[in-house]
């Protein structure tokens, strides 16, 4: 695609997807609120994006004041809706759920602008990500010269819409990301990187192609048998547990966004669950199976082998 008409695009996506948001908001605040219960968490500054989290204190919000903070946080997609001492590199998440009263009709119209929404997100995260034929590294420059201020997290992230559950209970995932590689694979991004020629800091282009060299070195001499995974932590997420009695069965969700869920009544309002302050140190966990024993390999890719190293 050439890149005038892929900035086109992009600008065209983001203007619908603002407009589209602006009437869900319209539709949302229609209808009659049933409850609405959120948790904001302590802002992410600029600089601290990458320190590692060991606590996080929870504020709860009810009623009338959830549901404004519920849909300005829907709408909130570029930085200057937000204090300029935030950070644009981590999305702002605000856990909780929204529960409306609608007839069939109306949950049909707010169900279609949600799919709606969510497609635009999609289409968006789609032009930035692979359309623009950009690595990951050059992005974010180029989001920012052409939509100054965009928050691409908070932009791709979808709205989940939920008809009425039996209860609604939130907590927090402290999960790895874990990929199976295959050698060959390895050394075809380690050769891509290599031909790229670029230098991540505080390494000259010369200092950076000898440390890959190296590593390229390491996982040739691995014996073909040795199998590869790429072991990543990711950061503490809230997660909300969906249950329904008829189905006997819950549903794990990730939340960084209020859920929104649509009720006929009253009588239809889920028990909501309350998201308590995170302590690493205080974790129990229900069911924790035995680590495969792994050697690190090459610590900036987080891959791991089973094999002496």
């Amino acid at each position: 695609m050439a890149r005038y008409d892929l900035v086109s695009d992009l600008h065209q996506c983001v203007n619908e997807l603002e407009q589209a948001l602006g009437e869900l908001r319209q539709q949302i605040e229609a209808q009659p609120l049933l409850i609405a219960r959120v948790f904001s968490l302590p802002p992410i500054v600029k600089g601290q994006e990458h320190e590692a989290i060991t606590q996080i204190a929870v504020e709860q919000h009810l009623g009338e004041s959830a549901r404004a903070m519920a849909l300005e946080h829907y709408c909130r997609l570029f930085m200057q809706h937000q204090s300029e001492k935030l950070s644009t590199k981590a999305a702002v998440r605000l856990p909780g759920a929204l529960c409306i009263e609608c007839d069939e009709q109306r949950e049909a119209e707010i169900a279609t602008q949600v799919d709606t929404i969510n497609q635009l997100k999609a289409r968006l995260e789609q032009l930035i990500t692979v359309e623009s034929g950009l690595p990951s590294e050059a992005r974010f420059e180029f989001v920012h010269q052409h939509l100054r201020g965009l928050i691409t997290l908070n932009a791709y992230r979808t709205i989940t819409l939920l008809n009425a559950p039996d209860s609604l209970r939130f907590g927090w995932a402290n999960k790895h990301i874990i990929k199976n590689m295959k050698r060959e694979e390895v050394i075809a991004q380690l050769e891509k990187s290599l031909k790229a020629g670029r230098a991540q800091a505080p390494w000259s282009r010369e200092q950076w192609a000898e440390k890959v060299q190296e590593e390229l070195a390491s996982v040739r001499a691995l014996p073909a048998s040795a199998r590869l995974k790429i072991k990543r932590p990711v950061k503490v997420q809230p997660i909300a547990r969906v249950w329904r009695a008829d189905e006997k069965k819950q549903t794990q969700l990730a939340c960084p966004s209020p859920i929104l869920v649509i009720c006929r009544d009253r009588s239809q309002v889920p028990v909501l669950g309350e998201l308590l302050s995170y302590d690493a140190d205080n974790i129990t966990h229900r069911h924790k199976p035995a680590a495969e024993p792994l050697n690190l390999l090459i610590p900036r890719l987080h891959l791991w082998v089973d094999c002496p190293v």
